[in-house]
């Protein structure tokens, strides 16, 4: 099954819980990085790429299709989540997953897709829209309701994962840490959350 974010707001969709929103980001974060550690990019990193066991393990999946389509069709397969420096998104670096991923990450802790942020009242993109949010100190405003909801004991955490996300999406890709260096971060996280466990063997590429 795909990643069912937040922002699906169907009435038949899966609620995530905290603990499954970081397994699937430190999840989704290994199989990238092992792509990253065989020399090869993925190119067009988001949400409905990234596919769950039952066991809300996850498996990174399109590798290697954004090469086989047209320029035109490949853009529009990425909008939203393409790197400010990616102007032909068949040559995308490391650097640009990361940044894709980032915004991922920022899907699981808004609740809110890409499309959203930049068709709402704001007009910007949602790595825009949070960084405004949390320059502002109104950093509440920026999470899922269900998680304050029903999981404030988590709020420590959540800062954690967000300020990952927020590296993940920097300006510029000499800012942003390696895909090695986010799977460091997400399992610091995760050793912090002790409903959480191991789950590197769990991930795919």
């Amino acid at each position: 099954m795909f990643v069912d974010m937040p922002g699906n707001k169907s009435v038949n969709r899966t609620r995530l819980d905290w603990d499954t929103r970081v397994k699937i980001s430190l999840g989704a974060a290994l199989g990238i990085d092992y792509l990253h550690d065989c020399g090869f990019t993925h190119g067009n990193i988001k949400s409905c790429n990234i596919l769950l066991t039952n066991n809300y393990n996850s498996c990174v999946s399109d590798y290697g299709l954004a090469q086989l389509v047209s320029t035109t069709s490949a853009a529009n397969r990425v909008i939203g989540y393409r790197a400010p420096e990616v102007t032909n998104v068949r040559r995308v670096t490391p650097k640009a997953d990361v940044y894709s991923f980032g915004v991922l990450l920022l899907e699981l802790l808004t609740g809110k897709a890409p499309s959203q942020a930049s068709t709402s009242d704001e007009g910007i993109d949602l790595p825009r829209w949070v960084q405004s949010v949390v320059r502002e100190e109104w950093k509440a405003e920026v999470f899922d309701p269900e998680l304050t909801k029903y999981q404030s004991d988590v709020k420590e955490e959540m800062d954690e994962l967000l300020q990952i996300a927020l590296q993940c999406v920097a300006p510029s890709p000499d800012q942003r840490p390696t895909m090695k260096q986010v799977v460091k971060l997400i399992r610091d996280v995760q050793k912090n959350d002790n409903g959480s466990g191991d789950i590197s063997k769990g991930a795919n590429a």
